[in-house]
């Protein structure tokens, strides 16, 4: 079977059009890096996805863009011969649910919260859409018994969006928080307009801080593998950040003035990543202030 879903893939590849979109992945490497017996992380262009393998079938936790899907099932094949049987989406963005048509395609069934769905049915309507819709939803959580493992999939509120779900692996000792953290490589997204909100993100590091240990592998929606202290760390700056601004609106200053007042300064996040730390200032204002009039660029 994963030969069939090898080829479904290559032939996708070889019979869509030649674009821009195509020759942006053409130097992308998919890397592999195994984080515990029977769970991967994938990391190539896009939100990282993660990987249940074994006897049972492949799980993956999203699937980057289209343009990869190729190359994803190519890595996957390194880790096992088993069909890649579900993938969970952690939440709309297409840079977690580009390959959905794809695999789809290929017999994949694609699994995500309720407002993944139909933020996806939108997008497709306005013409913004690649298609793969989830087949299976759910409004709060699922678990499934796979690979040895019990693997919990946790809707958490109004978050990085109104869908995120978070994808536990109770065995494994793993979590796949997706764009709910955002380790090193740009400062958070909170996507104002799809419900998303910084107490929601705040809320959602506590809970896996909570609910983890010092063991605990810890995968971001973007960045490398963390640990809890990481994500204690992540926690702090956000709470430190949004105290800063909630102080800064309650004393009457405006959005121009919080964003020169170094709030973000002396963090390890990069600066040139695709949330800057003035937007990422906006969005803490805008969601304290009940504004949804974002973007991030």
């Amino acid at each position: 079977m994963r030969h069939l879903l090898l080829a479904a893939a290559a032939s996708l590849a070889l019979t869509a059009p030649v674009s821009a979109a195509q020759d942006r992945f053409a130097n992308v490497e998919v890397k592999v890096e195994e984080v515990a017996p029977g769970v991967a992380v994938l990391f190539g262009a896009g939100g990282n996805i993660g990987v249940s393998y074994g006897e049972d079938g492949t799980i993956l936790v999203d699937d980057q863009f289209a343009g990869l899907t190729d190359k994803i099932v190519a890595a996957v094949g390194t880790l096992s011969d088993e069909e890649i049987r579900f993938v969970f989406n952690t939440h709309y963005h297409g840079d977690h649910t580009g390959g959905n048509e794809n695999l789809g395609n290929a017999g994949a069934l694609i699994m995500a919260h309720d407002n993944v769905r139909a933020r996806l049915v939108e997008a497709l309507e306005d013409g913004d859409g690649e298609g793969g819709l989830p087949v299976i939803t759910f409004s709060d959580g699922v678990t499934l018994h796979w690979n040895g493992d019990e693997i919990h999939v946790m809707h958490v509120h109004n978050a990085h969006t109104d869908g995120d779900s978070i994808i536990h692996w109770k065995k494994a000792n793993v979590v796949h928080m997706g764009d709910t953290y955002f380790k090193d490589a740009t400062w958070p997204y909170v996507d104002l307009a799809a419900g998303g909100s910084i107490d929601g993100v705040i809320a959602t590091a506590k809970r896996v801080l909570d609910h983890s240990n010092s063991e605990t592998v810890i995968i971001p929606g973007h960045g490398p593998v963390a640990t809890q202290a990481d994500l204690k760390t992540y926690h702090d700056m956000l709470v430190a950040i949004r105290g800063g601004v909630k102080a800064a609106i309650d004393e009457g200053h405006p959005l121009d003035h919080i964003q020169t007042m170094g709030l973000t300064d002396g963090y390890a996040v990069a600066t040139d990543g695709f949330i800057s730390p003035t937007k990422f200032i906006e969005a803490v204002y805008k969601s304290l202030t009940g504004a949804t009039d974002y973007s991030p660029r």
